[in-house]
């Protein structure tokens, strides 16, 4: 004879798995996306998921809401294994009452949020959802500040790493800015504070949601996202990717993989790959996926600022941050943009423990009036901060141009650099030889004969005495002056001499990094 009591269990479970019914499945399947729970089955590694609050209700009686069931009041929380690593997750679900936000709601996601950083483990959010849960007032604003909260205490103690399914607004979009990387999902995942009605209603504008808040537009041109993906199983797929490279908490090293790519693999084909004239782009990606271990680059925000470049690798199966100068675009110099994505960077890699790896080839700083009035001052010196701040091995290798504050800030020795390395192409001074000749040799060039030929005469000059390694070399800048076939293996062996680094800093309650 069948127990009741368990009987009466599995219908209730029964229940709750059916989400918000076929009907409104069958719909969340014809817009192109999976089910809270589709999404948590494929994310974890299988039979590992244990769910937490299923049987959880919302109590909100008025403007409708009373009476109405809304299985596991529109959230799937609870905690499972990826790679066989312990991650907590939540997954909110649109079929119930469109995967809004109420008070219970909140505090489902708040137990997982306490739950991961009482137990130092990774917590992942699916977010899929239309915002606060109007009918429950102030309830569900209380319950964003809650969560809000919760993402600032485990900000650089544990990854917070939330995807884009579907429709994020108002409210509900500051949790995700507040965690360490955004993955959205082009097709399906909006971001706005306020929709295309309001703007229309409020300025004229006229746009559409996919224009406005859509993946593309919310890496290329807010810099929000920060990767992308075709699909759910893609941006799932990316996610255990991601994780890859990050430790479960900020006191545990990452994870080290065995890798078949030589350490001492030589290159020669970076010999030939800078141009000896400055004024020659290249692809800065080139070098760098000559240099990490083959198949390990994972690129971040590659639209966003494309005038740098950020991303993970591997070196000799060690998890690192690779930040790079882009030559190929505004010639690889320093703006507004630019500083931000590569400053966050820094500091999401120095939290979790990955060593820097930064390639410089760069003139400067973006001049106009646009970037000053723009506050490319205090946005720049984020970039200082940033580095000087990190206590991570920091291994810089200078390719060719590094001129003036953006030498300073693209992790130079005066900022901390562990270990400095230049290619015989590096040129070392405060601004390019051109710029520099005008300046110096200003009255002689205008009293020459022939001023253009004593221009050019003085700009060689300069380049000859300044735009090499050597001085820099010679006052212990620069560490050691390369072959560039040799790059890897020269980091490699410096990654590993520094593996046990430990830097310690001034005690304080927190710094004041420029905004």
């Amino acid at each position: 004879m069948t127990n009741p009591r368990l009987k009466e269990l599995r219908q209730r479970l029964a229940q709750i798995h059916q989400m918000g019914g076929p009907e409104r499945v069958e719909r969340q399947h014809q817009a192109g996306k999976w089910t809270a729970r589709e999404r948590i089955a494929y994310l974890l590694d299988p039979g590992t998921f244990e769910e937490i609050g299923a049987h959880i209700r919302h109590r909100g009686q008025g403007l409708g809401l009373s009476g109405v069931e809304a299985p596991a009041d529109g959230v799937v929380t609870g905690f499972g294994r990826i790679e066989g690593r312990v991650v907590y997750v939540y997954a909110q679900d649109f079929t119930v009452l469109g995967g809004s936000l109420g008070e219970m709601h909140a505090a489902k996601i708040q137990r997982i949020q306490d739950l991961a950083m009482a137990s130092g483990a990774p917590i992942i959010g699916l977010n899929d959802s239309g915002g606060a849960r109007i009918q429950e007032g102030v309830d569900s604003l209380n319950g964003y500040g809650e969560i809000f909260k919760r993402n600032t205490w485990a900000s650089g103690v544990i990854p917070q790493i939330t995807v884009i399914m579907g429709p994020s607004a108002g409210g509900a979009v500051y949790s995700p800015a507040l965690t360490d990387l955004i993955i959205m999902v082009r097709g399906t995942a909006q971001m706005f504070i306020t929709g295309p009605q309001v703007i229309q209603a409020v300025t004229g504008e006229t746009v559409t949601a996919e224009a406005l808040g859509g993946a593309e537009a919310q890496m290329a041109r807010a810099g929000v996202a920060h990767l992308l993906a075709d699909d759910d199983q893609a941006a799932l797929t990316l996610v255990r990717r991601v994780l890859g490279y990050l430790p479960n908490n900020y006191l545990e090293e990452p994870p080290v993989v065995a890798s078949d790519d030589p350490p001492n693999r030589i290159v020669p084909a970076l010999r030939d790959l800078v141009p000896l004239d400055p004024a020659k782009p290249y692809d800065v990606l080139t070098v760098i996926q000559a240099v990490v271990d083959q198949g390990s680059w994972l690129e971040v925000q590659p639209t966003f600022a494309p005038n740098v470049v950020v991303g993970f690798a591997r070196l000799g199966g060690h998890p690192v941050g690779v930040l790079a100068n882009q030559p190929r675009v505004l010639a690889g110099t320093l703006d507004i943009d630019g500083s931000d994505k590569l400053a966050r960077f820094v500091r999401l890699c120095d939290a979790f423990n990955l060593p820097l790896i930064t390639l410089v080839d760069t003139p400067g700083y973006l001049p106009g009036t646009a970037q000053e009035y723009g506050g490319i001052i205090r946005h720049g010196a984020k970039v200082l901060y940033a580095y000087a701040e990190a206590v991570v091995p920091k291994l810089t290798v200078i390719l060719r141009k590094a001129y003036g504050g953006a030498y300073l800030a693209m992790c130079s020795r005066s900022l901390g650099a562990d270990l400095v390395l230049a290619w015989p192409t590096a040129e070392i001074a405060v601004m390019g030889p051109e710029g520099a000749a005008n300046i110096i040799f200003r009255e002689e060039i205008g009293q020459a004969a022939d001023p253009e030929a004593a221009r050019a005469a003085k700009v060689q000059e300069y380049r000859e005495r300044f735009a090499h390694p050597y001085v820099a070399a010679a006052r212990g800048y620069v560490d050691a002056v390369i072959d560039p076939a040799e790059t890897r293996l020269r980091l490699v062996a410096g990654l590993m001499a520094l593996y046990n680094k430990h830097e310690a800093r001034p005690p304080r309650r927190h710094g004041n990094i420029p905004l």
